[in-house]
């Protein structure tokens, strides 16, 4: 099955509660949001009617770094692959993350993972770890 993959901040969370790109229905969201973040992530993508499946960051928020979320989005986009879920399409606005993910799908893979990630150019999302408490309110 093929589907695409979302990043969330920056592409679909735009900040200050603000909605951006939605994945379609049967698309995933693999985000760099550590698992503590899962209440309100899911508050947020849920008020915006977004009820897509969402593979959370497994290190603690302390602990991420734009690396080890982009090393995470790549191994679970490997993990999906082999599950049989071919991501066509990978959509992320941190060029650090963008890299290691491509570093991972390409080298890591030996039949090569065909997904191709787009760069959402988005400056005005801050980039480095933030927690989004606004929008659980």
């Amino acid at each position: 099955m093929r589907v695409n993959g979302f990043d969330i901040d920056g592409v679909i969370h735009l900040g200050n509660k603000t909605c951006g790109i939605r994945p379609g229905p049967s698309d995933v969201i693999i985000t760099g949001r550590s698992y503590e973040e899962e209440e309100e992530t899911l508050a947020f993508l849920r008020k915006n009617g977004i009820n897509n499946v969402v593979f959370f960051n497994q290190v603690q928020y302390e602990e991420k770094s734009r690396e080890s979320s982009g090393w995470h989005k790549g191994q679970t986009i490997l993990l999906l692959h082999r599950a049989g879920l071919e991501i066509e399409y990978f959509f992320e606005d941190d060029e650090v993350q963008k890299l290691e993910i491509e570093k991972i799908i390409s080298e890591k893979s030996t039949w090569g993972v065909p997904t191709k990630v787009v760069h959402v150019n988005n400056p005005w999302v801050q980039k480095e770890n933030r927690r989004h408490l606004e929008d659980f309110e």
